[in-house]
């Protein structure tokens, strides 16, 4: 039986990984507080926090605990620098892109914004791409570590590339969001995929549903298993072209039937949201039809526990959807997506966050150099 101990080396570096994630959640502690919080000595726990202050990611904040006549002695509080570093989070849609700056705990430090045109071309968006991070660079307080980046567009698996599809209403052309930042690590996906991740994150571990995005543009993320299936070149979930019932029972691709009801913006394919809002209920069972078309076309392919349908409008179609979806040979539950705001942004600011705090720990327990990331999400 091997009774091998861990090395030293193994044991310290240990200790401070969890001395940094203890102050990624309570912000700032004194070494005996650090002892407590992680079942450690106070004498190892001053030790950790020596090596990472020499290391530069701890730093003593100047605050002192009460002491001295029989209250103990006087503690320091240690916090994480700000050169531990920071994260962007962007998000690349018709709005513009949005950039937002997250420091070590999460909390926004800087924001940006920049219109772009409908449709885009590639070179707008990548000033206005370029300008955003520079912008909320320059106040970041830090070194910029790495960007989560969600685009309304495909994005290739291997290169981080955006795709243009036919009849994709966004982007007019493809996009390197890698190359346009390069040299910071970058870490792009498709909105959809990011907006499944932020509902995965409402779920329990193991969680199975096709997130259905029904706005300007269509979109579908399969989570099985509780990950995200991309596909082979990450286009997994692309329901644009899919064969569905339209107008008057026609076998028609989805994007045509809001063609064909006169919902689509006019010299685009992108999809008129406050039209397809003020709609009659015969546009109405025949859009929930169509969804129903689609949903049977998933169910069959990946056998989802459940259906959510997020988006712009898909929600405020939910009874048309259900109605037509109940007499499928297959019906799965369907409900619309967790109340959020902007499910995108907080899909990307949960990972921007996770592979910052994941970096920093890390730098401060030194090991075997980590192999090239992609820049496609995985």
């Amino acid at each position: 039986m091997d009774s091998a101990k861990p090395s030293q080396d193994l044991v310290r570096a240990l200790t401070d990984e969890h001395v940094l994630t203890a102050l990624m959640r309570h912000r700032r502690l004194t070494r005996a507080e650090l002892a407590a919080a992680i079942g450690i000595s106070k004498p190892t726990a001053g030790e950790s926090v020596r090596r990472l202050t020499e290391r530069g990611l701890l730093v003593d904040t100047g605050e002192r605990t009460v002491g001295g006549r029989g209250r103990g002695r006087v503690g320091s509080y240690y916090a994480l620098a700000p050169t531990a570093g920071v994260a962007l989070a962007v998000t690349i849609t018709s709005a513009g892109v949005v950039t937002e700056c997250l420091d070590i705990y999460g909390d926004t430090v800087a924001r940006a914004v920049r219109e772009i045109d409908r449709p885009a071309h590639p070179d707008q968006v990548a000033a206005a791409l370029r300008d955003a991070v520079a912008q909320v660079g320059d106040s970041a307080g830090g070194p910029v570590r790495l960007a989560v980046i969600a685009a309304a567009d495909p994005v290739d698996r291997d290169t981080g590339r955006l795709v243009q599809l036919p009849d994709a209403p966004f982007l007019v052309g493809e996009l390197d969001p890698a190359a346009i930042l390069a040299p910071l690590q970058v870490i792009v996906d498709n909105d959809v995929n990011w907006a499944a991740l932020a509902e995965r994150a409402e779920q329990a571990a193991r969680c199975d549903f096709a997130y259905l995005y029904l706005g300007e543009g269509l979109g579908c993320a399969i989570v099985s298993d509780g990950e995200v299936r991309r596909g082979h070149h990450g286009l997994a979930g692309e329901i644009a072209h899919l064969l569905t019932v339209g107008p008057h029972g026609r076998a028609i691709r989805f994007i045509e039937v809001f063609g064909e009801l006169g919902l689509r913006r006019d010299g685009s394919t992108a999809i008129d949201v406050e039209r397809l809002l003020a709609c009659g209920s015969d546009s109405r069972q025949v859009i929930g039809e169509a969804v129903a078309g689609v949903i049977a076309a998933i169910v069959a392919l990946a056998d989802p526990q459940e259906i959510i349908i997020g988006g712009s409008w898909g929600p405020q179609l939910i009874d048309s959807i259900r109605a037509a979806t109940a007499g499928l040979p297959r019906p799965a539950p369907v409900r619309a997506a967790t109340p959020d705001g902007n499910p995108v942004l907080s899909g990307v600011r949960a990972e921007a966050l996770r592979r910052l705090q994941g970096a920093v720990v890390r730098t401060g327990t030194p090991g075997p150099a980590p192999a090239p990331r992609p820049t496609a999400a995985r």
